[in-house]
């Protein structure tokens, strides 16, 4: 018997019901025996020490206490019209950057372990810097350095090239979003990509 709202109007929609009938249950033992699930890709920058995103959404608690605890409340829980996704924790550079804090405060504070202690800051990894050229004003001949002037990890992440532009060393940078905040460029010249 048909759902209520699959009655069918013409041969292409009962053709359409029928055939969605009879895949389905090849679709659901299909994925019961492989794993072709897509990946879930991270859209927000998540706070320091967070697991890949599957395993961050499903772990976190959503308590709060990331939140409360950052020296800098650069995490905020996010609002959103999905409720698997309302109140998790997360960073935007353009507002509040991570301040890579020598505590490491949300990360020991999380009861879930979604944000997994590291052992150094070095090891925090919440994306990476990328630098749009055309955008640094920098390359277009002014003396800015304020990114790698803020760069809370140093010139071992953001340094400045022999031939003056912007360097950023992927394997030490952390994605903390500071340079992003800072950078006075608009549209701005380097931005966190997420991992």
């Amino acid at each position: 018997m048909d759902e209520p709202n699959e009655q069918p109007h013409g041969r292409r929609a009962m053709f359409r019901i029928g055939l969605k009938k009879l895949m389905e249950p090849i679709a659901g033992y299909l994925e019961e025996r492989f794993d072709v699930s897509m990946p879930i890709a991270r859209t927000v920058l998540r706070p320091p020490g967070a697991l890949p995103e599957p395993e961050f959404l499903e772990t976190c608690y959503r308590c709060g206490n990331c939140v409360d605890v950052c020296p800098v409340k650069a995490i905020k829980s996010t609002a959103s019209d999905d409720v698997d996704l309302t109140g998790m924790p997360m960073i935007d550079p353009d507002i509040a950057s991570c301040a890579v804090c020598d505590e490491l405060a949300c990360m020991k504070t999380c009861p879930s372990g979604a944000l997994k202690l590291v052992g150094e800051v070095q090891e925090i990894r919440m994306g990476c810097s990328r630098i749009e050229p055309r955008h640094c004003l920098r390359m277009q001949g002014e003396d800015c350095r304020v990114c790698v002037d803020r760069c809370p990890v140093g010139t071992e992440a953001l340094d400045i090239g022999d031939g003056g532009e912007i360097v950023v060393h992927e394997s030490r940078c952390v994605g903390c979003g500071t340079c992003q905040l800072h950078c006075p460029a608009l549209p701005k010249a380097i931005v966190v990509e997420l991992y």
